[in-house]
């Protein structure tokens, strides 16, 4: 849950001349599509969109990669839920986020952020990517402190960093496996976690996982270090049971939060107090969790890459 994600003031700015103001979408389809486009990637995401996509150059990532792939599916709203529940089972990820963090009070900038980060690495010009990067380790080098216990801990610490970006990598791509449009073969799935390491390296990770099988066994060799604080059991329920959303919402994502958390590896789940229960995530969750995200694809508004 570490904030991979500079301030909103030193996002990579569009160029004016490549971004007029985008019409809003006609019909029911197109406000709430647009609303929940507004509402994950900020305000200025529609501007920032046509700045990812329409810049010349070449990018960290070709078009037919993976991670384009997943990164670019409704797949990964309940990814992003999941990343954030395994990510707060880490004690000093979760007292970074907790200390150095406005996620209670301003959880959409936060969202805003991070999705625009993940726009610039996964889509952006290589220029725009390596600037969202430089930009996330400055910020990075002053997230320092100490948990409760006394425990220091530092943002650009690479052991913290590589167990944020593995539970990420794995949540993404567990979601994608079971509610993406086009899920990935075996050997796609390798390729998404080697796209992922790209990144990982760029923000100072030593040697990430590059296949599913390193990624398995990265995040159980971190399994010794985790554990449910105060803080995490805060964060879960204000993930899952009190989220900042108006009450017409809250039935869908409340499927939403119910399905991410399915994602999980059952030890984690375990350790977070979540129940497993096979029977009903296979005959329930799963089908509600599918819907909830195809509701989600049909509502947004189609990218730039999609429309080429």
């Amino acid at each position: 849950m570490v904030d991979h994600s500079p301030p909103t003031r030193t996002r990579p700015r569009p160029e004016r001349a490549t971004t007029a103001a985008a019409a809003p979408r006609p019909g029911l389809r197109g406000r709430v599509g647009d609303a929940l486009f507004r509402a994950v990637a900020g305000p200025d995401g529609p501007e920032s969109r046509r700045h990812v996509h329409g810049t010349p150059g070449p990018r960290w990532f070709a078009p037919d990669r993976p991670i384009r792939v997943v990164h670019g599916d409704a797949s990964m709203f309940p990814g992003g839920l999941a990343a954030l529940l395994l990510q707060s089972l880490h004690p000093l990820a979760m007292t970074a986020v907790a200390d150095h963090s406005d996620y209670r009070n301003d959880p959409w900038g936060r969202l805003a952020r991070t999705s625009t980060f993940l726009a610039y690495t996964t889509y952006g010009a290589a220029d725009d990517a390596q600037r969202a990067v430089d930009r996330v380790r400055a910020v990075h080098e002053h997230i320092r402190g100490h948990t409760p216990e006394g425990e220091p801990y530092h943002a650009s610490d690479p052991h913290l960093l590589a167990w944020v970006h593995s539970a990420e990598a794995y949540c993404f791509l567990a979601a994608h496996q079971r509610y993406g449009k086009h899920p990935l073969n075996e050997a796609g799935q390798d390729a998404y976690v080697t796209d992922m390491a790209r990144v990982a390296t760029a923000l100072g990770i030593k040697n990430p996982p590059t296949t599913v099988a390193e990624l398995h066994n990265t995040l159980n060799a971190y399994r010794p270090e985790l554990r449910l604080t105060p803080q995490t059991r805060e964060a879960v329920h204000y993930i899952l049971l009190r989220p900042p959303l108006p009450k017409p919402v809250l039935p869908p994502y409340l499927l939403l939060g119910t399905a991410a958390a399915s994602l999980l590896p059952t030890w984690s789940r375990n350790q977070l107090g979540l129940p497993v229960l096979p029977r009903t995530e296979r005959w329930c969750v799963a089908p509600a969790g599918a819907a909830v995200t195809a509701l989600i694809r049909y509502l947004l508004p189609p990218s730039p890459q999609r429309r080429v």
